[in-house]
């Protein structure tokens, strides 16, 4: 027997892993990077507890290093030579995007490499799920190697994800998007939510959902602020207000979810990550998380037009297969594993009546 051993005391265990998910807007992805800042200088968490200084590795398949990544972890006071991240991968002599549901034994070597770290996160954790996010058994098969890297490296996890629309008044752990499977393997739930304080006023808290190794209460009310990194380049951060009591239940409101602009955002984030990496994706695959979650297909439609997703037809009786811009050239799809595509787009006719007949 042993103890649990702590990077954050009730927040980040080491060997374990842990899960922060919220709507967007609430600077889920900010609040990681705070922490990560705060491992690198061996600095003090909002409950003023300190930790070792130590090495973080980032891998996150929505935000851009140099321009986003980088800068919020300055802004937070990092120490630049501890950060490191996950760009690409060497498969076969060839660079490829980075895949964490291949590529984590090449992972678990550079971190070796690096001298260790304290602190992986993984943005978003559902990148790391190849098959149906919705299904337990395959959400746990999945997320057993990123459970075996920590236990390995000692190292605290922490994947980011979303809350699925609607759902006031429940458990927030129960609204974390996808299987439940994301929530029960995680040791530790943190959510994140915009409410109105006691005194009116819009403020955002990191609240504990669910813990099986402690408390699984209380939290920080905390702010973003924006700031300039270094000449010209600015970014947000995190400013941390007072420690607040009681579940995240009774903590988190979240009035945003009757917004209609932060909705159309939550589907175009949700759909984003369904599209990270490299490849086409069959439509009803990377759509069904969202039909799921309580999006219309109307609101589908209206999230991949935002995201400028591209749409090929399938051979046969097949079905449609969307990508983000960028993935693989033309050429390449005739060595993927779908590799038989009509060369068809949908006219903006069909694209119109698709909104209350199929998705194309």
């Amino acid at each position: 027997m042993r103890p649990i051993e702590w990077l954050w005391p009730g927040f980040l265990p080491r060997g374990k892993l842990c899960l922060l998910a919220g709507q967007p807007g609430t600077g889920k992805t900010t609040l990681a990077l705070a922490m990560a800042a705060t491992v690198t200088l061996g600095g003090r968490f909002p409950d003023q507890t300190s930790c070792p200084a130590g090495n973080v590795l980032v891998w996150s398949g929505e935000d851009d290093v140099a321009d986003t990544l980088m800068p919020r972890l300055l802004a937070a006071g990092a120490d630049r030579d501890r950060c490191y991240f996950v760009k690409a991968s060497v498969v076969d002599g060839e660079t490829v995007p980075f895949d964490p549901a291949r590529d984590l034994a090449s992972l678990l070597a550079a971190i070796d490499t690096i001298g260790g770290v304290d602190l992986l996160i993984v943005d978003p954790v559902v990148s790391a799920v190849t098959g149906d996010s919705h299904k337990n058994t395959e959400v746990r098969r999945a997320l057993q190697p990123l459970v075996d890297l920590a236990a390995t490296t000692d190292a605290a996890v922490l994947g980011i994800s979303h809350f699925s629309k609607g759902g006031q008044g429940l458990d927030p752990t129960q609204r974390v998007i996808g299987s439940v499977a994301f929530a029960a393997v995680a040791r530790v739930v943190m959510v994140a939510a915009k409410v109105k304080s006691e005194e009116g006023r819009d403020t955002r808290i990191l609240a504990r959902s669910k813990s099986n190794i402690g408390a699984d209460d209380g939290g920080f009310e905390y702010f973003l602020e924006q700031v300039e990194a270094e000449e010209g380049i600015p970014a947000s951060r995190i400013v941390w207000g007072q420690a607040v009591q009681g579940s995240a239940r009774e903590l988190l409101t979240d009035p945003a979810d009757d917004d209609s602009k932060d909705t159309a955002s939550d589907a175009v984030e949700m759909l984003r990550a369904q599209l990270t990496g490299p490849g086409w994706f069959p439509m009803q695959q990377a759509t069904k998380p969202l039909i799921d979650a309580g999006f219309s297909k109307k609101q589908v439609w209206a999230a991949s037009k935002k995201l400028n997703v591209e749409r090929r037809k399938g051979a046969m009786n097949d079905g449609w297969y969307w990508r983000r811009p960028g993935g693989d050239s033309e050429d390449s799809l005739e060595d993927s594993e779908h590799s038989a595509f009509l060369n068809v787009e949908p006219s903006e006719s069909s694209a119109e009546s698709s909104t209350v007949g199929n998705l194309r």
